[in-house]
């Protein structure tokens, strides 16, 4: 498991159409699996779920994120999943922390 988490200032819109663009395009196999959305006030919550196949580690790894605010005052979380290939230990998650980096890549530059 790979985490990256982050609070920044910036337009709740604007910020998970990047983290979408980003994670779709940083990967031929990226693919939206589901998400999900609620508003309350002026608190704002999207959670998204993607998955990809990891040709590093020949396996396929998901990536939840979870992009929450008000106003401009935003917070993300971004976990992976899978990759692993061991049945009692954690091990190869080249296939998640490459996952996550497209994200932070994209968060990194708002």
């Amino acid at each position: 498991m790979a985490k990256y988490e982050r609070e920044f200032r910036g337009d709740f819109d604007a910020a998970l159409e990047k983290i979408h663009d980003a994670v779709m395009n940083g990967s031929y196999s990226a693919s939206y699996e589901d998400g999900s959305d609620c508003v309350s006030g002026g608190f704002r919550c999207a959670v998204r779920v993607y998955e990809r196949y990891s040709a590093m580690g020949g396996n396929r790894v998901s990536l939840s994120v979870t992009l929450a605010g008000s106003g401009e005052t935003l917070f993300v979380s971004a976990i992976t999943s899978g990759g692993s290939q061991a049945m009692f230990l954690k091990v190869n998650t080249w296939g998640e922390s490459a996952f996550l980096d497209s994200v932070r890549s994209a968060l990194d530059a708002l």
